[in-house]
């Protein structure tokens, strides 16, 4: 496993990451042979945006004894509210979930204590501005965080924390799928915006997010690298051709800036799908060649299972049914173990309202309510 530098932080951290995520519907034993094969690695960065009890309780089971092995990205503002993710600025409930936080994974710090999710600038400036800030500050004296991060998918406010001077570290969602697309300020434009002409590289503001975090020493780690899993399927891909595992992680480490990918796992098997990056070939990691001889780019209404649109006033969890939609689409009779993941959730597509309240928080346009429909007809056949 190779090492980079985190920014300013200090911290030498392995260029692949575990994104916890996935980790989400996984039962204890499962969790923690994907941290055990993830230490074997050398991997020592793990992030936990997720406010879902289970799932933290069952990282902090697996990583006890080996506490100091690890670098956790921690987030502050994703809290567990009815039985849902939900995104709050509301310090009493923040704090609450914080400190749920720490017990859960059975520590007293988070080596980086994210800002979760702030995708406008106004937010940005309201938050740094305001006591949410202050009390991270107050974290980081009591030493609970021992550097500030943020996260966030839009450049424009990447580059205001970059240049904040208090911001360490920004989780950035990257890969070339994302960086091909015009940049905007609003982020529903930014990802809905259809892009079908001749790829001419990076969108500006992308690439000056990228140049200013490498000038301020502002570490950057990656979500979404592989943009949901769609970049593996030519199908599925804006590009209309299929990336491997190892190209996408290439190319998001070859980004000024870049220390670590944080590549979402559910069993040992996706870790080393990812660890043989460390021994690639050029030929193996070469994306470029991919990309000169894609015909088209256009990403508009993909999920990427995010979990943005959450809440959902009937209690879908919105990402896991449409990650099991597509997974299902994948395959030409939709596998038992898809099936049963899907009738096990408490509620399901079947339960959808229409409200479209979720569509208004989407990240990338996707007509939820219309996949929900669509969703709901494909699991009762």
């Amino acid at each position: 496993m190779r090492y980079r530098m985190l920014g300013r932080t200090g911290l030498l951290v392995s260029e692949i990451g575990l994104g916890g995520e996935w980790l989400e519907r996984q039962s204890a034993a499962e969790v923690k042979a994907v941290i055990d094969r993830s230490e074997a690695y050398g991997i020592n960065i793990l992030d936990c945006w997720m406010s879902e009890p289970n799932v933290r309780s069952n990282i902090g089971v697996a990583i006890a004894g080996n506490r100091d092995k690890w670098i956790i990205q921690g987030h502050i503002g994703s809290t567990w509210q009815n039985g849902q993710y939900v995104k709050t600025r509301d310090l009493e409930i923040v704090k609450e979930a914080f400190e749920d936080l720490l017990s859960r994974l059975q520590t007293d710090y988070i080596d980086l204590g994210m800002i979760h999710f702030v995708d406008e600038a106004a937010e940005f400036h309201r938050i740094l501005s305001g006591e949410f800030m202050e009390y991270v500050r107050e974290l980081k004296r009591n030493g609970k965080i021992h550097h500030i991060g943020l996260s966030t998918h839009n450049p424009v406010v990447g580059k205001l924390a970059a240049l904040s001077g208090e911001i360490e570290m920004i989780l950035f969602s990257l890969n070339p799928a994302f960086d091909m697309l015009p940049a905007s300020e609003d982020i529903n434009l930014l990802f809905s915006e259809h892009y079908n002409e001749e790829l001419k590289g990076i969108a500006p503001e992308r690439e000056e997010l990228y140049q200013i975090c490498e000038r301020e020493n502002v570490g950057i780690t990656v979500m979404k690298a592989y943009a949901g899993g769609r970049l593996f399927s030519a199908e599925n891909s804006p590009f209309g051709v299929a990336l491997t595992p190892v190209q996408c992680l290439h190319y998001a480490l070859t980004r000024p800036a870049v220390a670590a990918v944080m590549t979402g796992f559910s069993t040992p098997e996706h870790v080393d799908a990812a660890v043989a990056y460390e021994t690639a070939t050029e030929e193996e990691k070469d994306y470029a060649t991919v990309l000169a001889n894609a015909p088209y780019h256009s990403y508009s209404g993909q999920c990427t299972y995010c979990g943005h649109c959450a809440p959902c006033p009937s209690n879908i969890d919105i990402a896991m049914v449409n990650k099991l939609y597509d997974l299902a689409l994948m395959q030409e009779e939709i596998p038992a173990t898809v099936r049963a993941h899907y009738t096990s959730l408490s509620a399901n597509a079947s339960d959808c309202i229409g409200c479209q309240a979720c569509e208004t928080r989407c990240p990338f346009g996707v007509s939820i309510a219309e996949r929900m429909e669509k969703a709901a007809q494909l699991f009762q056949a």
